[in-house]
């Protein structure tokens, strides 16, 4: 399997990937985490351009989240889970926690495979508006993209063992990645607070 995707994405390069990214975080079973960590390691043997791979990567994230919101909107949760015939579906999981954790299962939900699609599928049956949504969902594409890009990137000919190494603790990545996204946005927080005093006692004096 992983021979073929390669053969794919040299023969058919970045509109594949468009594609496979947004039927897959739809919700068609394509890997995509795979997918992506191969396109790393191809645009790093320069087979791949780096702008149109990481340009159709992210642009086919974000079209399918979309999607799934829009369907969450269209038909809502009670219509989209009859395609799911058992309990403890994805859809299941995802409600269980968006009500725990809200929006930001929309940015970090990407990591946990099963459920990023479904998450949006809430959130569109919910009460969260487009603007709140892409707020949530779009920066967390745009990293996921670049996590496993990046993997790729940078593990060259050894990605093979990086990927599986990385996917087996992904949740402990993306629990990495919230603690670090939260210590800079605090810090910028600090920042521009620290900034304002300083320009009201600039305008005292």
């Amino acid at each position: 399997m992983e021979h073929e995707l390669v053969s794919w994405l040299l023969r058919f390069g970045a509109p594949l990937l468009f594609f496979a990214q947004a039927l897959g975080i739809f919700g068609v079973p394509i890997p995509d985490e795979l997918l992506l960590t191969i396109a790393g390691a191809l645009v790093a043997k320069g087979l791949l351009s780096p702008h149109t791979t990481v340009l159709a990567a992210i642009a086919g994230c974000l079209t399918g989240i979309t999607a799934s919101y829009m369907l969450g909107r269209g038909v809502g949760v009670a219509l989209a889970r009859v395609g799911w015939l058992h309990h403890n579906t994805p859809l299941d999981r995802a409600e269980a926690a968006f009500r725990r954790f809200g929006g930001w299962m929309l940015t970090f939900g990407y990591f946990i495979p099963g459920v990023r699609h479904a998450t949006a599928i809430v959130a569109g049956s919910s009460e969260l508006t487009y603007k709140k949504f892409a707020a949530y969902a779009y920066p967390g594409g745009v990293l996921w993209c670049s996590v496993f890009l990046s993997l790729g990137y940078y593990a060259g000919d050894r990605w093979r063992q990086v990927f599986h190494v990385a996917s087996a603790h992904v949740t402990i990545i993306a629990l990495v990645l919230a603690g670090l996204i939260g210590v800079y946005v605090l810090l910028r927080l600090r920042g521009d607070s620290s900034n304002s005093q300083r320009e009201r006692q600039t305008h005292l004096s």
